[in-house]
Protein backbone atom coordinates (compact mmCIF):
# COMPACT_ATOMS: atom_id res chain seq x y z
CA UNK A 1 0.00 0.00 0.00
CA UNK A 2 1.49 3.34 -1.04
CA UNK A 3 0.31 6.16 1.20
CA UNK A 4 1.52 9.45 2.63
CA UNK A 5 -0.47 8.89 5.81
CA UNK A 6 1.05 7.56 9.03
CA UNK A 7 0.80 3.78 9.27
CA UNK A 8 -0.18 2.29 12.63
CA UNK A 9 1.72 -0.95 13.30
CA UNK A 10 -0.03 -1.71 16.59
CA UNK A 11 -2.44 -4.59 17.01
CA UNK A 12 -5.58 -4.23 19.12
CA UNK A 13 -5.55 -5.60 22.67
CA UNK A 14 -8.60 -7.67 23.63
CA UNK A 15 -9.35 -10.82 25.63
CA UNK A 16 -9.50 -13.13 22.59
CA UNK A 17 -6.29 -11.89 20.97
CA UNK A 18 -3.12 -13.75 20.07
CA UNK A 19 -1.08 -13.76 23.26
CA UNK A 20 2.02 -15.11 24.95
CA UNK A 21 1.48 -16.50 28.44
CA UNK A 22 -1.60 -15.17 30.20
CA UNK A 23 -4.62 -14.07 28.19
CA UNK A 24 -5.43 -10.37 28.80
CA UNK A 25 -8.52 -9.65 30.87
CA UNK A 26 -10.30 -6.55 32.04
CA UNK A 27 -13.06 -5.39 34.34
CA UNK A 28 -15.18 -2.28 34.28
CA UNK A 29 -14.58 -0.19 37.38
CA UNK A 30 -17.13 2.43 36.39
CA UNK A 31 -19.73 2.59 33.64
CA UNK A 32 -21.65 5.57 32.38
CA UNK A 33 -24.94 5.79 34.24
CA UNK A 34 -27.00 7.84 36.65
CA UNK A 35 -24.15 8.06 39.18
CA UNK A 36 -21.10 7.92 36.89
CA UNK A 37 -20.27 10.41 34.13
CA UNK A 38 -17.57 8.23 32.53
CA UNK A 39 -16.27 4.74 31.88
CA UNK A 40 -13.17 3.40 33.65
CA UNK A 41 -11.65 -0.01 32.98
CA UNK A 42 -8.90 -2.00 34.71
CA UNK A 43 -6.75 -4.36 32.64
CA UNK A 44 -4.57 -7.31 33.56
CA UNK A 45 -2.07 -7.96 30.76
CA UNK A 46 1.45 -9.29 30.43
CA UNK A 47 4.31 -6.99 29.49
CA UNK A 48 4.66 -8.97 26.25
CA UNK A 49 1.05 -8.43 25.16
CA UNK A 50 0.20 -6.95 21.78
CA UNK A 51 2.72 -4.75 19.99
CA UNK A 52 5.57 -4.54 22.48
CA UNK A 53 9.32 -4.29 22.90
CA UNK A 54 11.74 -6.62 24.62
CA UNK A 55 14.51 -4.74 26.40
CA UNK A 56 18.01 -6.25 26.73
CA UNK A 57 17.25 -7.23 30.34
CA UNK A 58 14.73 -9.76 29.00
CA UNK A 59 17.60 -12.22 28.49
CA UNK A 60 20.66 -10.47 29.92
CA UNK A 61 21.21 -10.11 33.67
CA UNK A 62 21.96 -6.46 34.34
CA UNK A 63 20.89 -5.46 30.83
CA UNK A 64 19.06 -2.26 30.02
CA UNK A 65 15.47 -2.26 31.27
CA UNK A 66 12.56 -0.96 29.24
CA UNK A 67 12.44 2.39 31.04
CA UNK A 68 16.13 2.95 30.26
CA UNK A 69 16.03 2.27 26.52
CA UNK A 70 17.44 5.33 24.70
CA UNK A 71 14.70 7.01 22.70
CA UNK A 72 17.11 7.13 19.77
CA UNK A 73 16.88 3.33 19.58
CA UNK A 74 13.12 3.35 18.96
CA UNK A 75 12.52 6.68 17.19
CA UNK A 76 14.19 7.62 13.92
CA UNK A 77 14.79 6.36 10.38
CA UNK A 78 13.76 2.75 9.84
CA UNK A 79 13.84 0.34 6.93
CA UNK A 80 11.14 -2.21 6.16
CA UNK A 81 12.56 -5.29 4.44
CA UNK A 82 10.53 -7.56 2.16
CA UNK A 83 11.07 -11.06 3.54
CA UNK A 84 7.72 -12.50 2.51
CA UNK A 85 9.50 -15.23 0.54
CA UNK A 86 11.21 -16.69 3.61
CA UNK A 87 9.65 -19.98 4.68
CA UNK A 88 10.64 -20.12 8.36
CA UNK A 89 14.01 -18.66 9.38
CA UNK A 90 15.50 -15.32 8.30
CA UNK A 91 19.26 -15.66 7.80
CA UNK A 92 22.08 -13.16 7.49
CA UNK A 93 22.09 -13.75 3.73
CA UNK A 94 18.36 -12.95 3.61
CA UNK A 95 18.95 -9.64 5.39
CA UNK A 96 21.76 -8.61 3.07
CA UNK A 97 19.80 -9.60 -0.05
CA UNK A 98 16.78 -7.61 1.17
CA UNK A 99 18.85 -4.44 1.60
CA UNK A 100 19.54 -4.28 5.32
CA UNK A 101 23.00 -2.76 4.96
CA UNK A 102 23.25 0.79 6.27
CA UNK A 103 20.04 0.71 8.37
CA UNK A 104 20.05 0.68 12.17
CA UNK A 105 16.31 0.23 12.78
CA UNK A 106 14.92 -2.64 10.73
CA UNK A 107 11.45 -4.14 10.42
CA UNK A 108 10.96 -7.54 8.82
CA UNK A 109 7.82 -7.91 6.73
CA UNK A 110 7.06 -11.62 6.38
CA UNK A 111 4.11 -13.84 5.58
CA UNK A 112 3.24 -13.61 9.29
CA UNK A 113 1.38 -10.34 8.73
CA UNK A 114 -1.26 -12.06 6.61
CA UNK A 115 -1.06 -15.47 8.25
CA UNK A 116 0.18 -16.24 11.78
CA UNK A 117 -0.38 -12.71 13.11
CA UNK A 118 -4.05 -12.78 12.08
CA UNK A 119 -4.88 -15.79 14.27
CA UNK A 120 -5.92 -15.64 17.91
CA UNK A 121 -3.94 -18.75 18.89
CA UNK A 122 -0.26 -19.54 18.52
CA UNK A 123 0.57 -21.06 15.12
CA UNK A 124 2.53 -24.27 14.78
CA UNK A 125 4.95 -22.46 12.51
CA UNK A 126 5.84 -18.87 11.69
CA UNK A 127 8.72 -16.86 10.26
CA UNK A 128 11.36 -15.72 12.75
CA UNK A 129 14.90 -14.37 12.79
CA UNK A 130 17.59 -17.04 12.95
CA UNK A 131 20.84 -16.78 14.92
CA UNK A 132 22.92 -15.87 11.86
CA UNK A 133 20.58 -12.97 11.15
CA UNK A 134 20.76 -11.84 14.77
CA UNK A 135 24.56 -11.96 14.68
CA UNK A 136 24.61 -9.92 11.48
CA UNK A 137 22.44 -7.24 13.11
CA UNK A 138 24.62 -7.17 16.22
CA UNK A 139 27.78 -6.87 14.13
CA UNK A 140 26.38 -4.13 11.92
CA UNK A 141 25.20 -1.61 14.49
CA UNK A 142 21.47 -2.31 14.63
CA UNK A 143 19.61 -0.63 17.49
CA UNK A 144 16.12 -2.04 16.82
CA UNK A 145 14.78 -5.11 15.04
CA UNK A 146 11.05 -5.63 14.52
CA UNK A 147 8.98 -8.58 13.37
CA UNK A 148 5.34 -9.22 12.51
CA UNK A 149 4.80 -11.95 15.12
CA UNK A 150 4.70 -12.34 18.88
CA UNK A 151 8.26 -13.63 19.06
CA UNK A 152 11.36 -12.70 17.09
CA UNK A 153 12.70 -16.22 17.60
CA UNK A 154 12.40 -18.70 14.74
CA UNK A 155 10.28 -21.79 15.56
CA UNK A 156 13.22 -24.21 15.76
CA UNK A 157 15.02 -22.22 18.47
CA UNK A 158 12.45 -21.70 21.23
CA UNK A 159 14.35 -23.78 23.77
CA UNK A 160 17.66 -21.92 24.08
CA UNK A 161 16.48 -18.69 22.41
CA UNK A 162 19.78 -17.82 20.67
CA UNK A 163 18.37 -14.93 18.62
CA UNK A 164 17.07 -13.18 21.73
CA UNK A 165 20.32 -13.82 23.58
CA UNK A 166 22.40 -12.38 20.73
CA UNK A 167 20.21 -9.30 20.20
CA UNK A 168 19.73 -8.55 23.88
CA UNK A 169 23.42 -9.06 24.52
CA UNK A 170 24.22 -6.49 21.84
CA UNK A 171 21.72 -3.98 23.22
CA UNK A 172 19.34 -4.32 20.28
CA UNK A 173 15.71 -3.51 21.14
CA UNK A 174 13.27 -6.15 19.86
CA UNK A 175 9.87 -5.00 18.57
CA UNK A 176 7.32 -7.82 18.29
CA UNK A 177 3.75 -8.08 16.99
CA UNK A 178 4.22 -5.23 14.51
CA UNK A 179 1.48 -5.42 11.87
CA UNK A 180 3.22 -4.81 8.55
CA UNK A 181 0.48 -6.13 6.26
CA UNK A 182 -0.18 -2.74 4.66
CA UNK A 183 3.40 -1.50 4.64
CA UNK A 184 5.51 -1.38 1.48
CA UNK A 185 9.21 -2.17 1.81
CA UNK A 186 11.40 0.90 2.01
CA UNK A 187 12.56 3.69 4.28
CA UNK A 188 10.34 5.43 6.84
CA UNK A 189 10.48 7.35 10.08
CA UNK A 190 9.63 5.11 13.03
CA UNK A 191 7.98 6.38 16.21
CA UNK A 192 7.85 3.64 18.84
CA UNK A 193 7.29 4.63 22.46
CA UNK A 194 7.37 1.78 25.00
CA UNK A 195 5.49 2.23 28.25
CA UNK A 196 8.31 2.95 30.77
CA UNK A 197 7.69 0.13 33.25
CA UNK A 198 10.46 0.85 35.74
CA UNK A 199 13.04 -1.92 35.99
CA UNK A 200 11.16 -4.33 33.76
CA UNK A 201 12.16 -6.41 30.74
CA UNK A 202 9.37 -5.49 28.30
CA UNK A 203 6.38 -3.24 27.77
CA UNK A 204 3.57 -2.47 25.33
CA UNK A 205 4.91 -0.14 22.66
CA UNK A 206 2.57 1.59 20.21
CA UNK A 207 4.42 2.03 16.94
CA UNK A 208 3.81 4.20 13.88
CA UNK A 209 5.64 4.54 10.58
CA UNK A 210 5.74 7.93 8.93
CA UNK A 211 6.41 7.99 5.17
CA UNK A 212 9.36 10.15 4.20
CA UNK A 213 8.75 13.35 2.30
CA UNK A 214 9.03 12.95 -1.47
Amino acid sequence: MTTREPIDLSIAVHPEMLHWGRRPTYEMVEEIGPTNPSEVSRWLIGAHTGTHVDAPSHFITGGTTVDRIPITHTVGPARVLDLTHVAKEITADDLVAAGAAGATRLLFKTRNSTDALTRNVRSETWVGLGPSGARWLADNGATLAGLDYMTMEAPDHTVEWPTHVILCGAGVVILENADLALVDPGDYELVCLPVPFEGREAAPAPAVLLPLAA
